[in-house]
Formats: C-alpha cells, structure tokens, sequence
C-alpha cells in the first residue's frame, strides 16, 4: 500500500481522537472551567453536529481546489481549532475550537476516502479506503485510553496539545506524501450535486445512519451498561474500550479486504451481523465474561461496515463523490444522534441501560432491508440492460442505472 495512505491514517487519528477522547475528560473540564457535566456533554453533541454541517459544506466550497490542497487545508484548519481548545479560558471558547475542528472532520473523510481509491489499483480500492479508517479505529483503541491518561496526569489541556501536535504531523505527512491529485472531471458544484437527485445514492446513505446508528446508540451506553448491568467496576472501562477498540480495527480491515471480492454480500453480512450480535448482547451482557467477549464481536461486526457501505456511496455518486462521500460521514452522525437519543428515552422510560441494544438491532435491521432493496434494484437495473443492448446512456451522467438517476421520490412509484 502506498506511504500516501499512512498520512491520511495519521490525519484520520488525530481527528476520531479529537471525537471521542474528551469523553474521558468530562469531570477535569468540568471542574476546571466550573461548569456542569450535562454542559460537558454537550461539547460532544455540537462536535457531531458540526460534523454534519461541515461535511457537505466544506467538500462544497473546496469544489474547486485540488484535492491535496484541500486536504492540507483541512488538517490546518484542525489544528487551529485544536490549538483553540488547549488554550481555551472559558467554556465557550472551548466550545469554539471543538466547532472548528468538527468542521473538517466530514469533509476530510469524504475527499481522504476518495483520494485513498483513486492510489490503488481498482480491485483494492476498499482495503484502501479501510486503511485510512484504520486512523480512526487505531484512535478507538489506543488513542482514547492514552489521551485521558494524558489529561488525567497533566491537565485536559495537554491532551488537546496532544492532538495538535498529531494535526501537525499529519499535515507533514500529506504535504509530502501525497502525491498531487487531479482534480475530479465534473461540470461544477451544480452538476455535482444532481446524484443526490439519485434514489440509490440516498438509499445508501440512509443505509450509513441506520447502520452507525445501531452501533454508536449502544456505544454511547456502553460505561453504564458494563457497570451496572454486566457488573464490572469502573477502573474496568477503560480496558473494555480497549476490547471494544480492538475489535473496530479487526473488523474494519477485514471489511475492507471482503469488500474488495464481494462488495455487496460483505454490506448484507456486517448488517445481519450487527443486528443478531446486538440481539445476543442484550443477554449477555448480564454476566462479566460473556459481557466482554460479546463487546469484541460487536465491535468487529460493527466497523465491518465501514468499508463496503463507503464504497457503495462512492460508487452511486460517480461525478460527484468527494461530495456525496462527505454528506455520508454527516449521515453516519445524524444516525449516531438519532440512536443515542432514542436510547435515553428508552432508559428515562426504565428499559434500563441494556434497552440500546434491542434498539439498535431493529435499527440494524432495517438498515438490512435498505441493502437488501438496494441490491435488487441493482439487479433489476442489470437484467434491463441485457434487454435493451442497443440502448444510448443519456448524455449526461456516467451510464448508471436508469434507478440511480430516477429522483428519490419516485423511486417508490
């Protein structure tokens, strides 16, 4: 695999580390800057929220730029907004830089996954995009841990220098490691976003919020339902998360090499998989051992979809897929938001803490069906074609099937 790749894995670390480790930090900040847990809180949700605002916006405005630049810019832009969090006074500064950062967040895995394909020969184009994922997963599994411990020891504010430190070198990396690329041969900002006139392209990504939904619903959970359901202690979490990161990384590679053979059946098994490993989880998370070894499987089952479903995204989007990649990573947030919400209400209701994993497998379930449909009409599509040899693509477009180019609400007519 090209040196490229580990740049844009670098890239991909400091950001999923930027996410998810000031979950460890909650009471430091809290403390430090006088200000409650809930209000803590909510610098996740306006990071995810960010995220989905960002993603299009950002891959929109750099429509024009090439793409190493842009991801260079991109990473600058983040360590800005991390630079902003260390040094932040008071709450809404810090508020800010986690606004700042988030706003790359999209737009970098939507044009990176793009950009990690296009290195490769075809046949390997989703163990790429996997590789650069890896980033993220690699960030689940040590970076989180290692981070809190940082804060913990030398103040929350360390862990955010931390991470600029890793935007640095990331942004090191892409300047010297990615070669230029041509920018993508499209009619502008306008022709690009007619795929998502696409029913496939919004199937697909409807796909990605149910999907991610079933698995961070849960992980949102995931302290309270090891403590007080499986019974472990609290000094066990951060080992747990481990397991958990563990199982992410295995489970996103492994995707990326199934999906290079057999894209299709490799999204029908994580989602099948997500689904019953859920199902399980809800008894076994009942008793310790059972409890941990199921949290590995879940884990693997749920980041085996990254790679066929970001894949599917970018296929259905030819001429516009940096774009429709990006409005992906905002669709897996959305589906994380939905998740996590409809898991509180479940818990306020006194389903207790177990009650996300029965909601995110009939989450995963549904997200099944979409892939299920998806892959029919792909078949449908194929069997017209055999009909009608002599058939002229329309002028436009890349020669997709008549569904993709059939507005999304009419798809069902």
């Amino acid at each position: 695999m090209p040196l490229a790749l580990v740049a844009l894995a670098i890239g991909a670390f400091g950001i999923g580390l930027t996410e998810f480790v000031i979950v460890g930090l909650t009471s430091d900040i809290s403390a430090d800057l006088g200000v409650s847990i809930p209000a803590v809180g909510l610098l996740v949700s306006g990071y995810a929220i960010s995220v989905a605002v960002g993603a299009p916006l950002l891959t929109a405005a750099g429509n024009r730029i090439p793409r190493k630049a842009m991801l260079t810019g991109l990473m600058a832009i983040f360590i800005v907004g991390n630079l902003i969090s260390a040094l932040a006074p008071s709450y809404g500064v810090l508020m800010a830089g986690r606004v700042v950062a988030a706003l790359t967040h999209g737009a970098f895995f939507g044009i990176g996954s793009v950009v990690a394909a296009g290195l490769v020969a075809p046949e390997k184009k989703a163990s790429a995009v996997a590789l650069m994922f890896a980033g993220l997963t690699g960030a689940h599994v040590a970076g989180v841990p290692l981070g809190t411990a940082l804060g913990q020891h030398f103040g929350w504010r360390s862990t955010f220098w931390a991470v600029t430190l890793i935007g640095i070198v990331g942004l090191l990396g892409i300047l010297t490691l990615l070669p230029e690329q041509p920018k993508e041969e499209t009619g502008g900002l306008r022709e690009e976003l007619k795929v998502f006139a696409r029913g496939q392209v919004w199937i697909a990504l409807a796909i990605t919020a149910l999907g991610f939904g079933a698995v961070f619903g849960t992980v949102t959970y995931i302290e309270k339902m090891m403590t007080d359901v499986a019974g472990f202690s609290e000094g066990a979490v951060p080992w747990l998360l481990v397991l958990l990161g563990i199982g992410l990384f295995i489970g996103n590679l492994v995707g990326g090499k199934w999906a290079d053979r057999r894209p299709m059946p490799t999204l029908y098994a994580s989602l099948a998989g997500i689904a019953v490993v859920l199902a399980l989880f809800t008894l076994t998370v009942r008793s310790p051992i059972p409890a941990a070894g199921t949290l590995v499987a879940f884990g693997a089952v749920g980041f085996m979809l990254v790679p066929p479903i970001q894949m599917r995204v970018m296929d259905k989007a030819q001429g516009g897929a940096a774009l429709a990649s990006a409005a992906n990573i905002g669709a897996f947030n959305i589906g994380n938001a939905i998740a996590a919400w409809l898991g509180g209400l479940a818990i306020d209701a006194g389903a207790g803490y177990a009650a996300p994993n029965w909601i995110g497998a009939l989450l995963a379930v549904g997200a099944l069906f979409l892939a299920l449909l998806s892959g029919a009409l792909d078949r449908r599509t194929r069997k017209a074609r055999t009909a009608e040899p002599t058939a002229r693509p329309r002028a436009h477009g890349t020669a997709r099937d008549a569904v993709e180019e059939t507005p999304a609400h009419k798809l069902v007519a």
